[in-house]
């Protein structure tokens, strides 16, 4: 606990003193041109670089005085163009307005469409228990509605004929096994009371309805012979009825069980029914990437008639909503290509380029994962020409130094056959072990791990006479010591500086031989976070693509692009 305070009592101490040298150096010129008297351009802020004036003063944000400076001096750097100044009447032509970073729930709103479907839970298809020849239908459209135990249809069956008059002559348990015998040939037990009192000339018997219902579907009619099993009708309950949707992969994180839904159809303008999700189906259509949902709607009959029909194409509206995250508006996330960035307002007319990892959208809001906090003020109009303006700075700003690697890539002597032989199962070593990490798989890194010196060291005799290629192999072998890991992020700590030597040759290679087109070289910009000392971008190679990120693995497995050669 002794180091916090140390660090806090350094911090106040160099500051000073650093601003103090930086200023003193920047006003009073080196003795070989103090005897020149030099124009002053600007006066800066030494802490905060994007407050600028041309006139002596003292900082906006944190009251120190400006530095001037000089024609020939660059002044201080301001992030290297990621940080964009405006003066106040650009701020107010571009109508820039901010908003604050808060946490709070995200909301949404799905549009669905669907069809409304009869509840197949009371769905039920009546078949013959019996041969015989339907005399009479009582009921005899599809559409009507019906109530268990209803009479649908008379039967003549002399089989069912015999079995009801030995039933009537019959007493104790005989009787007993005899009403079994005629629930068996489909009998009601209600029915099975009554037989007592059947007039010996009456021939048929009545099918009865077995549930409360809607005929969908008649299968006979009168005079018609059916066999046992023979479909007669086909009734389902429109009491409650199931409205289905389907649901994307990417709707799947917001609607669980129990979520509201308003559904609304063409054939009742204006009326909205409301329901609940009650399933969501497991099994995701590998064709279309989407699953089937179920909503519950009642529909209760009016005036003897339900107002939902069955197979009513219906729309429907999802009100979906997340636990509190970090939010910002949409219009303040600029995606661009790879990677999504916002533009934070730093006072004083400075705007920060940041970039963020965005997860679900809402109707107004997105999620922040990284890259902002809560009341960082982000720019929501005016990001777009503000983007354009850092974009410039990035090109104006020097480059970086070309890795010191490089070097002797300018005559290099041309591969023999060998050396491409042993030169390929190196980089295709490298981009096995790169590939463990892109899956997550630290057990199968640590398994190759210990076989990269014994593989990179086979072979290295191929280029020991070739002082310029084995300039750029020995790093490789170097790196290629690789220790067990413990997690992921150590893991990928020590395939950096593997992966940084495989590049540089693989850089090497494609500019010294063409032929190596499956040669690959990715590169992350946002790698700041990957592990302990990552730097802000880090590259890998693959032999083929797509991306496969090592440094986050399946957390932004796609998050990279291609770097094209470079003659």
């Amino acid at each position: 606990m002794k180091t916090i305070p140390v660090i806090l009592l350094t911090a106040v101490l160099v500051g000073p003193v650093t601003w103090w040298v930086t200023h003193e150096s920047l006003r009073h010129p080196t003795a070989a041109g103090a005897s020149k008297e030099r124009k002053v351009r600007f006066y800066q802020s030494a802490m905060h670089p994007w407050i600028k004036s041309d006139r002596p003063g003292r900082c906006t944000i944190c009251g120190m005085e400006l530095t001037p400076v000089y024609e020939g001096d660059a002044g201080f750097d301001s992030a290297g163009g990621d940080v964009v100044a405006l003066s106040q009447d650009m701020i107010q032509v571009l109508n820039v307005q901010t908003a604050e970073a808060r946490v709070r729930p995200l909301q949404r709103t799905l549009e669905v469409a669907g069809v409304i479907d009869d509840n197949d839970a009371r769905h039920r298809v009546m078949a013959a228990y019996i041969a015989g020849r339907i005399e009479k239908l009582h009921v005899n459209f599809i559409g009507a509605e019906v109530q268990a135990g209803q009479p649908l249809a008379e039967i003549y069956s002399p089989a069912l004929l015999q079995a009801e008059r030995e039933y009537q002559s019959l007493t104790g348990d005989f009787r007993t096994a005899a009403a079994s015998r005629l629930r068996q040939m489909g009998l009601q037990p209600a029915q099975i009371d009554k037989l007592s009192g059947k007039p010996a000339d009456q021939l048929t018997s009545e099918i009865l309805a077995p549930m409360t219902g809607t005929v969908l579907t008649r299968y006979v009619y009168e005079g018609q012979y059916v066999q046992a099993g023979d479909r007669l009708f086909e009734i389902a309950d429109f009491a409650i009825m199931w409205f289905q949707f389907q649901a994307y992969e990417q709707d799947l994180p917001w609607i669980k069980t129990g979520l509201a839904v308003e559904v609304s159809t063409p054939s009742h303008p204006g009326n909205v029914f409301t329901g609940k999700i009650t399933f969501i189906d497991p099994t995701l259509d590998p064709v279309t990437r989407s699953t089937k949902v179920r909503v519950e709607l009642a529909n209760p009959p009016v005036d003897a008639e339900h107002r939902m029909l069955h197979r009513l194409y219906a729309s429907g509206r999802v009100q979906l909503q997340a636990p509190d995250v970090l939010t910002v508006p949409r219009a303040a996330v600029l995606e661009t290509g790879v990677e999504a960035v916002a533009y934070v307002d730093l006072g004083a007319g400075a705007y920060a380029r940041r970039v963020v990892q965005i997860g679900r959208r809402g109707d107004a809001l997105v999620e922040v994962r990284s890259g902002l906090a809560a009341g960082d003020k982000v720019v929501i109009n005016g990001n777009l020409l503000i983007d354009g303006q850092a974009e410039l700075n990035r090109g104006l700003a020097s480059p970086e130094p070309a890795p010191t690697t490089n070097a002797v890539t300018s005559s290099l002597p041309a591969l023999s056959v060998d050396q491409r032989a042993v030169l390929k199962q190196w980089l295709t070593f490298t981009d096995r072990l790169g590939d463990t990490l892109a899956s997550d798989d630290l057990r199968e890194y640590n398994v190759q791990a210990v076989k990269v010196p014994v593989v990179l060291a086979a072979g290295l005799e191929r280029f020991a006479a070739e002082t310029p290629w084995r300039s750029l192999v020995q790093p490789l072998v170097v790196a290629g010591h690789l220790p067990p890991a413990d997690d992921l992020k150590s893991a990928r700590r020590s395939f950096y500086a593997l992966s940084t030597a495989a590049v540089a040759l693989a850089q090497a290679v494609r500019r010294g031989d063409p032929t190596f087109t499956e040669l690959k070289v990715f590169r992350c910009p946002m790698t700041k976070d990957a592990f302990a000392g990552a730097p802000s971008r880090a590259e890998w190679i693959q032999l083929q693509a797509p991306v496969r990120n090592p440094w986050f693995g399946l957390e932004m497995l796609d998050c990279g692009a291609e770097v094209k050669p470079t003659p």
